[in-house]
């Protein structure tokens, strides 16, 4: 089961990569701009971007940190990091292949820590949240991002729905009271806790991940048929756009 899903997500991501690195939803944001604050007052000596995608929470904390590394389950992700920060003469990150779930980094390795969008695709976000825990000094700061799942199980099961069938390697998006309990579980306290809404572009959200046409026409299908309540919540819009909600939780 493990290697199937890890082999999914490299399948998913490997062939994204690019699109990743050029989106607006992930390149832009106000739990981005926070992160890059935090960097910024802390000035790590190590930071670790636990999930990095197409990079940009390395990006943004690039300037602040004197090492950033990188990690993440898709070598092809990690390239595409690499030939952008090359671009923009960032010199100071380093990638790492690994799944969070089994990090090959010392305890106490980082002084910084931030996953953005990362944590509903981990097979294990327990596990993962342990290593977290783990490679981050006692003393430290994480900041993690990610969608949330919404109180009503209505909206929560449709949420969940559409996430799979546009993204095939999707585990989950938790609630925030989830959130909190595995933290808690994982060694961490929470500290701050910031709610907001994300609109995606139907077109642009489909598309970075290639969805195929039997499964675009498949969400659309769920869409007309969601109840009005869930349609509200998530403000779903006539060519399929619709808004999220999001968290940004810092936690030591």
């Amino acid at each position: 089961m493990t290697d199937r899903h890890e082999t999914l997500v490299r399948r998913q991501f490997g062939s994204t990569s690019e699109a990743y690195v050029s989106s607006t939803v992930h390149a832009l944001g106000e739990d981005l701009t926070a992160i890059a604050a935090r960097a910024a007052a802390i000035r790590p000596e190590c930071a670790l971007d636990l999930g990095t995608g197409g990079g940009h929470v390395a990006y943004a904390m690039a300037p602040y940190a004197r090492r950033v590394t990188a990690c993440d389950l898709s070598v092809e992700m990690l390239a595409a990091v690499h030939a952008e920060a090359t671009s923009r003469a960032i010199n100071n990150i380093a990638t790492n292949e690994a799944a969070a779930e089994a990090l090959p980094f010392a305890d106490d390795a980082f002084d910084f820590l931030a996953c953005r969008f990362s944590t509903h695709h981990w097979r294990d976000p327990h596990g993962g949240l342990r290593e977290a825990r783990r490679v981050l000094a006692s003393d430290a700061p994480a900041l993690f991002a990610d969608v949330i799942a919404p109180p009503s199980p209505a909206a929560d099961t449709h949420l969940q729905a559409v996430e799979l069938l546009r993204d095939p390697s999707h585990v989950r998006d938790h609630s925030v009271a989830q959130w909190l309990a595995m933290l808690e579980l994982a060694g961490f306290t929470a500290t701050s806790v910031v709610t907001s809404r994300l609109r995606m572009d139907f077109t642009e959200w489909t598309a970075r991940m290639r969805t195929p046409p039997e499964r675009i026409a498949a969400i659309r299908a769920l869409q007309s048929i969601a109840s009005s309540d869930v349609s509200r919540h998530f403000a779903i819009e006539p060519d399929g756009s619709f808004t999220i909600d999001t968290v940004l939780i810092e936690a030591h």
